[in-house]
């Protein structure tokens, strides 16, 4: 399996580089690649954050470069996920489910969260990890 991670973050995954995780990743049962949303960005200061289109409370992650982001490592056989408290909520029988694939796309939001048109466009499934909000 191959899980492309999109983050703003990469330095925050490191720890998948560790452990039960490195040993798969060393024996190819498991590929992982963090990409940096940032690098997308065509503004000069590289920012990735923007008021919502739809106006509301907080920032949310601009359209572009994650849009950008996505289309680069998006392939036909890619399924995107995109981790939000909206979404349903992460349970055994799903994680057994997306370990069935091949590819998996997961975005990262940050923020108050990410552009309603890039999930409408680009996410196949929203999953939540639970009531809570993390970083």
């Amino acid at each position: 399996m191959k899980i492309t991670i999109l983050t703003l973050f990469p330095e925050m995954f490191e720890a998948l580089n560790h452990s039960i995780l490195s040993r798969a990743q060393k024996n190819k049962l498991l590929e992982i690649e963090v990409v940096n949303i940032r690098d997308f960005s065509l503004d000069n200061n590289k920012r990735c954050d923007d008021y919502s289109y739809g106006g509301g409370a907080g920032m949310i992650m601009t359209p572009q470069p994650l849009f950008d982001a996505i289309k680069s490592v998006k392939t036909s056989n890619a399924h995107t996920v995109y981790m939000s408290p909206k979404g349903k909520v992460l349970s055994q029988q799903k994680v057994e489910d997306l370990a069935q694939l091949k590819e998996m796309i997961i975005v990262c939001g940050h923020y108050e969260g990410i552009d309603q048109r890039i999930v409408d466009l680009c996410v196949d499934e929203e999953i939540s990890i639970g009531d809570y909000v993390l970083t």
